[in-house]
């Protein structure tokens, strides 16, 4: 339903754009990760989960475009695609969705050994060190199937979802709390939709890239460049919290153990504040971490994606790949 619900707002926002266009949303489609339920998503594998069946439609040319949660796509896309869209971001934060008989109340004021439902190695990492007195369990499923999970039965406390996605199927006043970066740091892309195009698809490429929110990108390449750098996927707990203002792109970005005890964080900042040029002709395919915007300054996007690099660079000097590949084992020892 939320897949649906996105594609539906990309849809009419092209249609806004192209009143003539017509435009049909010809496939609905499971992927691998929707229908492996029973297992973490941590142990499934990487992000290709979501995106490899929707992909081979788009190379078969059966659909020209797709639409994603950013937060999905892998940090490389396979040879051919490109991100030709990234829309304006809906509020990145996590949220805190508590059973009925919790209502009213925050993580903090829950009874000891509460179990907060949670999909996400990031999430619990950053969670458990703050409050060590709650458990934390996987919960998988679309949206429905883990409200319904809550609602229905007695095992968790409270779940944690991205606000984004709860605020697109209407459900905002479900969330309990809001959890701010200083509590938990969100996800790379998280609240952003991505429109993925075949990369040589020049007119599909031109028409989607109107959609582009020049603040988003700019955010997002950052965050994906610190992700890519650090290797890190859905098995490693990486977390980050990006702002502009007044042409400065300010990036946090962390690493965490499993469990939270040990962690890395640090903050860098870049100026994007670099006026469009006429960039035609063999830079018009230039792509930044799987992004490809013509209409956002390639200097701006350049020193976006430095600034992920630097600043994945900078935790990986100060001890964060020894942090990760021991997530990862434990990871995957679970």
């Amino acid at each position: 339903q939320l897949a649906r619900i996105q594609t539906d707002s990309v849809v009419e926002m092209l249609r806004e754009l192209y009143p003539d266009l017509r435009i049909e949303i010809a496939v609905a489609m499971s992927t691998t990760g929707d229908k492996i339920l029973d297992t973490a998503l941590s142990k499934i594998g990487e992000k290709s989960l979501f995106t490899k069946e929707l992909e081979n439609a788009l190379e078969r040319n059966e659909v020209d475009l797709v639409v994603h949660s950013l937060k999905d796509l892998p940090t490389s896309l396979p040879p051919g695609f490109t991100i030709g869209a990234v829309c304006k971001r809906e509020n990145p934060l996590d949220a805190v969705v508590f059973h009925p008989k919790n209502c009213g109340k925050t993580l903090s004021l829950l009874p000891e050994k509460s179990v907060i439902g949670t999909s996400s190695l990031r999430r619990a990492a950053q969670l458990k060190k703050k409050f060590p007195q709650l458990e934390f369990r996987d919960i998988r499923g679309n949206l429905n199937t883990r409200l319904k999970k809550l609602d229905e039965k007695e095992d968790f406390s409270a779940i944690i979802l991205a606000a984004a996605g709860l605020k697109r199927m209407g459900w905002e006043n479900r969330i309990g709390q809001l959890l701010s970066p200083e509590d938990c740091l969100y996800a790379v892309g998280q609240g952003a939709l991505a429109v993925e195009v075949r990369a040589k698809d020049q007119e599909i490429l031109n028409m989607v890239s109107a959609l582009h929110d020049a603040d988003t990108v700019l955010c997002c390449i950052a965050e994906r460049a610190f992700m890519k750098r650090l290797e890190g996927g859905c098995s490693v707990p990486v977390a980050v919290d990006t702002m502009l203002k007044d042409g400065q792109l300010y990036l946090t970005g962390a690493v965490y153990s499993l469990d939270g005890s040990d962690s890395l964080k640090e903050t860098m900042q870049t100026s994007v504040n670099y006026p469009q040029q006429n960039e035609d002709g063999p830079n018009d395919d230039v792509q930044h971490v799987g992004i490809t915007a013509k209409n956002v300054p390639g200097q701006a996007q350049e020193a976006a994606e430095n600034l992920g690099v630097e600043l994945a660079t900078l935790l990986l000097s100060k001890g964060a790949k020894h942090i990760l590949s021991v997530a990862r084992q434990l990871n995957d020892a679970r």
